[in-house]
């Protein structure tokens, strides 16, 4: 799977500050699903609404466009799961995801191609398809 090498790591914001843990576990695919339907832009910035449920990531595969700046607000719905962090290994994210609170990680990607998110485990992981 192509990943992205994000080009403007300077425009990584974290919003929910709190200590990382460590990344850990066996690789496995992300789940085969197709695109959600890509959000509108507001102010510029595509935001994306990502929840944790029991079933993994909802959506577990979205879409942007390289360029423009991307906002992903992952809210945990469920204690009954072992996404309680969001890793994005290729920009060196591992942020805590507590339980009913909207985290919010932004980036701008700078080429097309996929980028890769998943639990610390990497049990649960989802793409972000970038066009």
């Amino acid at each position: 799977m192509k990943t992205i090498l994000m080009g403007a790591l300077a425009a990584l914001a974290l919003t929910a500050a709190m200590p990382t843990a460590a990344h850990g576990g066996a690789t496995k695919a992300a789940p085969e699903s197709k695109p959600a339907a890509a959000p509108a832009d507001k102010n510029g910035v595509r935001t994306v609404e990502l929840t944790v449920t029991s079933k993994g990531f909802e959506p577990a595969n979205v879409q942007v466009k390289a360029g423009h700046p991307v906002r992903l607000v992952v809210t945990r719905k469920t204690d009954k799961t072992c996404a309680t962090e969001l890793i994005l290994e290729d920009l060196g994210v591992n942020q805590p995801l507590p339980l009913d609170t909207p985290v919010t990680v932004e980036f701008t990607p700078s080429e097309t191609g996929t980028l890769r998110y998943a639990c610390a485990m990497d049990h649960i992981s989802g793409i972000v398809t970038v066009q």
